[in-house]
């Protein structure tokens, strides 16, 4: 059986989704709260900036599929909604406070 990739490849792959009203992708925005791979399956826990998110099913619905495209076919993998802790705009990158002007 291939090897599934690491967290960080994961990470990348999650870049490929984005948030269409924040026009960034989910890893900048901070949105990403935990990439667990295991022996044939990757469990992903997503946040939301507010729970009254109009794209939050969009975005959990494209998450297991950039997943998938660069996991071994059979792959089990689970994105799951979660929020404790609540997000907070400290948990973006630098390339999404430039992007909004908050640096």
């Amino acid at each position: 059986m291939t090897a599934l990739p690491d967290d960080d490849a994961i990470r990348e792959a999650l870049r490929q989704v984005e948030d269409p009203e924040a026009g960034m992708n989910i890893v900048d925005l901070g949105l990403v709260y935990g990439i667990e791979v295991a022996d044939a399956a990757v469990h992903i826990d997503l946040t939301m900036t507010t729970a009254a998110c109009p794209m939050a099913d969009m975005i959990m619905d494209q998450g297991a599929p950039a997943v998938g495209a660069i996991v071994p076919p059979g792959t089990a993998i689970d994105v799951e909604l979660v929020w404790d802790p609540p997000w907070t705009p400290d948990k973006m990158t630098g390339i999404a406070r430039e992007h909004f002007g908050w640096s």
